[in-house]
């Protein structure tokens, strides 16, 4: 069982930066494939970036060379930095622990992009 819980949410400004958290209770965090999801207002949610055990990284185009994804496995959490962030950037980011067949989430936390 891994616990999810996300932090870091806010008002930014458009070309502005923020910084979410992700702190995962439980064993084995390391072995487990993070990643973050984003849902915005009447739509679907929507994959933003992933990580997996191994460090492999991979981004969704909407974000990619403005959001950087990584994780601290001494420390059980999981970072998402975005930079030059824009109005349709504006969402519920949700944190996400995969392994095989056991997918876990967090309960999100919003981020809102306007001036």
């Amino acid at each position: 069982q891994v616990q999810l819980v996300e932090s870091g949410g806010g008002l930014v400004q458009p070309g502005g930066s923020l910084r979410l958290s992700c702190a995962a209770s439980g064993n084995s965090f390391s072995t487990y494939v993070m990643g973050w999801y984003r849902q915005a207002p009447g739509k679907q949610r929507e994959w933003v970036a992933f990580i997996t055990s191994g460090g492999n990284i991979n981004y969704a185009d909407s974000v990619k060379g403005r959001f950087t994804i990584s994780r601290d496995n001494a420390r059980n959490i999981l970072y998402l930095q975005m930079n030059s962030v824009k109005p349709e950037d504006t969402a519920v980011y949700y944190c996400n622990a995969n392994k095989l067949a056991r997918v876990y989430w967090g309960q999100g936390t919003q981020v809102t992009v306007s001036s």
